[in-house]
């Protein structure tokens, strides 16, 4: 399912993955993000080269924001040692994280519907000037490298408002670029020993496979609906965080 999803959304699949790492199978913040940056690494995997056959990803348009991104999470990831052992403050950040973008991606998709606005064609690219997409990629970074979830939360609204990408393009181009990310995070969370290694094999084998379904899905559906199911994915894990702190 957290396959699907990513291949669907471009997300990478951690919005449904740490939910349940977190709260079902009861791992603390920084194992759970360890274990899901890993277990997500093969849904963009799958799902990029899927969306590449598609014709929605092209490389050139995206390589500073992969670069910069990179860039990034391997700071951040060297950073995660530090930040591993305040759980409550992973938690808040990922959860805000999540509420901005559920808002901003329901306000865009309802309106679509409501005023019947059709995308332009703006090409297979993703469009805009060197230093926005540096900057896109340098904060898009930050969040496989220090709470282990998908580049999709920044990627896909900066790529559709910010750099007026069409939406399909923005969800291939952001698989694309957190593939990369999640390959360096992965490596260094391996290596600092937060990965549950038990969980780890099965997640991966049905990420692998899903992803390849979602990113077939993103094909056949539009992209008001996909702006719709985005947002109300991250609405829920969003609620899921802030609650889980408003008790402490």
């Amino acid at each position: 399912m957290a396959g699907m999803l990513g291949g669907l959304l471009g997300i990478g699949g951690g919005i449904l993955v740490m939910p349940i790492l977190r709260f079902i199978v009861g791992l603390e913040p920084a194992y759970a993000a360890g274990t899901c940056v890993v277990a997500v690494f093969f849904t963009t995997l799958g799902g990029s080269f899927k969306h590449f056959k598609l014709g929605n990803i092209d490389f050139h348009s995206i390589l500073p924001v992969i670069i910069a991104g990179l860039v990034s999470s391997l700071i951040f990831s060297m950073l995660f040692v530090y930040f591993a052992q305040k759980d409550v403050w992973l938690d808040v950040a990922t959860g805000v994280v999540f509420s901005f973008v559920a808002l901003r991606m329901l306000w865009e998709g309802i309106a679509d519907y409501l005023h019947k606005i059709s995308e332009p064609n703006l090409g297979t690219g993703v469009h805009g000037s060197m230093l926005a997409k540096i900057s896109i990629g340098g904060v898009a970074g930050v969040l496989p490298g220090l709470l282990g979830i998908g580049t999709g939360a920044v990627l896909v609204p900066a790529f559709a408002f910010a750099l007026n990408a069409p939406i399909k393009i923005a969800i291939g181009s952001s698989l694309a670029c957190f593939s990369l990310n999640a390959l360096v995070s992965s490596a260094l969370k391996l290596s600092q020993g937060f990965v549950q290694i038990n969980i780890l094999i099965p997640l991966c084998i049905g990420t692998l496979i899903g992803s390849q379904l979602g990113a077939t899905l993103n094909d056949r559906l539009s992209s008001p609906f996909l702006k719709i199911l985005f947002g109300m994915v991250f609405v829920y894990v969003a609620c899921k965080y802030l609650i889980v702190f408003g008790r402490m």
